[in-house]
């Protein structure tokens, strides 16, 4: 009776009221789960985290004693100028290139309005999931101009109080690229973004295009969010190349590599060599299986390979290391709902992480990607924090991760934004 009690007080929980949760097993900043209690003040931010808290002056006072809160769900990589073009952008190789292309034609027509919609929609549903913070790739290049920069930019703006998201102004070469354009206008698009990327593998000249996209980071004082070396090709890797850069432009702490598809298919004494740079630069890393399994090895006639990084082993050496949806129904990932629990299990099952390594898995889609965007003490279950948590009937995050809840309730800013619940109906006797 006490789970039917929460559920209802957690739906009708007035917008701008304080309120505490009691009993419930919370997830602390340290990574320990405990009972503990969370006030959360009429500005929308966590005023307390602790056992036995005197919640005599809030405006209301749920207990949800065997229910657990985590922070909310963070996505630090996703593409939302691409989201939901699937049916527009057919990509019959399945590969990466294929898709590069069919997003290339595509994005010659696609207005902000268009942009606008579909963005909007991608946002509500990861949202809906317990997702509250996303990072999204842009790209800004002759084919899309400025259109989904700006378009993202108003969203973003705009859907402060509900969602953290951030823009990283996806500097994107093409064959025959204008570096003439791409340094006239990179600034302008940094403007507008929160962070500087790029996928140098395609650049003709990766070398310089490198040094264009570090050079306006640092002009900027904004970070650096590359796509890496997505692919398996074991003679060509640049990881080498953007780590020196991380160095010479004093970028540590600053840069993430996405993908890094690259370090599977290296000797594992490369592949060490390359970890313990990333670690000593703190230079962080984002795997993307879903895209990974999909576009990686197709040419492959035996064994392909899973196409994904050293998911498990960067874990265990200690790089921050989290995972995302990157892509959401478009060429490059033909699925995707905006789940982040459902990524974390496709991390563990692809990256070969372990049954005992579920925590693991749970931190990449939290801890690991605040981190990494740079949230700081807006993240977390701890005072002072933004209040965007979710609240669950797991027991624990190794259940959370393992199989989902039930019932959840996602909070931003310390008001419901969604709730959902799967119940079973009664069987009718038949007569």
């Amino acid at each position: 009776m006490e789970r039917v009690n929460a559920t209802v007080s957690l739906a009708n929980l007035a917008p701008g009221q304080s309120f505490a949760l009691t009993g419930g097993t919370v997830l602390l900043e340290d990574g320990s789960q405990s009972v503990s209690d969370i006030i959360v003040g009429a500005d929308g931010r966590i005023v307390a985290v602790g056992p036995a808290l005197d919640t005599g002056s809030c405006g209301a006072c749920i207990d949800i004693t065997g229910m657990l809160v985590t922070p909310g769900f963070v996505d630090a990589h996703q593409h939302l100028d691409k989201t939901g073009v699937l049916r527009f952008t057919p990509n019959p190789s399945g590969t990466l290139q294929g898709a590069r292309d069919a997003f290339a034609k595509y994005a010659r027509t696609a207005g902000p309005d268009d942009i606008h919609k579909r963005a909007t929609r991608t946002v509500e549903r990861c949202l809906s999931r317990g997702t509250t913070a996303i990072r999204s790739h842009i790209n800004v290049d002759k084919d899309a101009g400025f259109h989904g920069i700006r378009t993202l930019a108003e969203i973003r703006d705009g859907a402060k109080d509900r969602i953290t998201l951030q823009l990283v102004a996806f500097m994107t070469p093409h064959p025959g690229q204008d570096f003439d354009w791409l340094a006239a206008n990179i600034d302008g698009a940094v403007e507008l973004a929160d962070a500087v990327g790029g996928t140098p593998a395609v650049s003709e000249d990766p070398p310089r295009y490198l040094d264009i996209l570090f050079s306006a980071a640092v002009k900027a004082g904004k970070p650096v969010d590359l796509h890496l070396d997505e692919h398996l090709r074991a003679d060509v890797q640049l990881l080498d190349a953007a780590l020196e850069r991380v160095e010479r432009f004093g970028m540590q702490g600053r840069t993430v590599f996405s993908h890094v598809s690259v370090l599977s298919a290296l000797p594992r004494s490369e592949y060490q060599r390359i970890a313990e740079r990333m670690l000593a630069l703190n230079v962080g890393a984002v795997t993307l299986p879903a895209a990974n399994l999909y576009l990686q090895a197709r040419d492959y006639e035996m064994l392909p390979p899973r196409g994904l990084t050293r998911v498990a082993e960067m874990h265990r050496a200690g790089i921050t290391i989290a995972t995302a949806s990157d892509n959401i129904q478009d060429p490059f990932v033909p699925t995707g709902s905006g789940d982040m629990l459902e990524i974390a299990r496709w991390t563990l099952l692809a990256g070969h992480l372990r049954g005992d390594e579920l925590a693991a898995a749970h931190k990449m889609i939290t801890s690991a990607p605040a981190r990494l965007m740079g949230l700081g003490k807006d993240y977390g279950l701890a005072a002072g924090a933004r209040a965007d948590f979710v609240v669950t009937d797991c027991i624990d995050t190794d259940t959370l991760v393992a199989g989902g809840p039930d019932r959840a309730f996602v909070f931003t800013k310390g008001r419901l934004v969604s709730q959902s619940a799967t119940e079973n109906l009664p069987a009718k006797e038949i007569a």
